[in-house]
């Protein structure tokens, strides 16, 4: 009988001793390199100062001309990316040439128009730029999750299948000393410590999660966050028209909506939570150890951002629209 019990419990202890195994640490050389660094991105740091961003749009004095033939979002949006001085000399020029053309009028109009495109285009191109940053951030913290959830799952299936293992062979193993008739409480031991490992794995299920130190120095979320007067991620175009809000309105920037939908749907901990500095600085710093669910979490504000970002090019197709219907008056 004690034979039985030893092996009963050296064959639980191997058990159990596998399956935490398999559960051990990552090691991938390639993981690693994803985690310390990011190529993200391929351009050199922002520098210009808040005097080089463009004023407040509701601050300036517009030309009627431009009010009358332009709509607010693409006027906005030119004062973005600095078009309103040649806006203005277009269409007025325009305006003389329809009251005394000449040949002469009409080339100037063409190369300013086609100066005005070019810069519109450039503009789309560098938001582009930016946006194409925030996917590849999303990209990387969500190919690191899919990987942390994976090997969860893993070690989970593994737990899963010694808690029903070792449930079944103590099961077995009590009903065949009581069909023995083996005198004793060696069943009602065996059963206790199948039982115990039982919950022992359930335990280990419940614990399984994983934890990788993810770097970003470079953290668009920060910016967002804490809204400094320049960016060194955002060119000053952007920044300008994430952080723009005309005080006329109630429509509040698209940066301080990123915010509220952040803490509105539990992205970031609101300021009730007991360790809302942690998570703090766990999104807004350098870095920190994050677990699957917080890296997709972090690709998803990033694509928040880069949604955000995006919108920016929808007013300089429009501003482009209007441009052209203009030229073909």
């Amino acid at each position: 009988m004690n034979l039985n019990k030893n092996r009963v419990t050296t064959w639980t202890i191997s058990i159990l001793t596998l399956v935490i195994t398999s559960c051990a640490g990552i090691k991938n050389a390639q993981l690693t390199s994803q985690l310390d660094k990011s190529n993200c991105n391929q351009q050199v740091a922002r520098t210009y100062t808040k005097d080089e961003l463009p004023n407040p749009i509701h601050t300036l004095d517009l030309d009627t001309l431009l009010t009358n033939r332009f709509s607010s979002q693409s006027l906005n949006a030119a004062n973005a990316v600095e078009l309103l001085d040649l806006l203005t000399e277009y269409v007025n020029l325009k305006k003389d040439f329809n009251v005394s053309p000449t040949l002469e009028k009409r080339i100037e109009i063409v190369e300013l128009s086609q100066r005005i495109n070019q810069r519109i285009n450039i503009s789309s191109l560098e938001v582009s730029a930016v946006a194409s940053e925030m996917d590849c951030e999303e990209e990387r913290a969500d190919q690191i999750a899919t990987y942390l959830k994976g090997k969860e799952d893993d070690a989970e299936t593994k737990l899963t299948v010694g808690a029903i293992v070792v449930g079944a062979a103590g099961a077995i193993t009590s009903g065949i000393l009581l069909a023995n008739g083996v005198n004793g409480n060696a069943h009602e031991l065996i059963g206790l410590g199948a039982g115990l490992t039982e919950a022992t794995l359930g335990i280990l299920i419940l614990m399984n999660k994983r934890k990788v130190t993810f770097y970003h120095p470079r953290n668009a979320l920060k910016d967002i966050w804490t809204a400094p007067d320049t960016s060194t991620i955002f060119p000053s175009s952007v920044w300008y028209y994430l952080t723009y809000e005309n005080p006329n309105t109630k429509e509040k920037s698209l940066r301080q909506q990123l915010l509220d939908k952040w803490l509105g749907f539990g992205q970031i901990a609101d300021t009730k939570e007991k360790n809302k500095e942690k998570i703090y600085d766990l999104f807004f710093g350098e870095g920190g150890k994050y677990s699957a669910d917080q890296l997709t979490n972090r690709a998803n504000m990033h694509d928040q951002i880069e949604a955000h970002i995006n919108l920016m090019k929808q007013d300089l197709k429009l501003l482009a629209l209007e441009l052209e219907k203009l030229n073909n008056e």
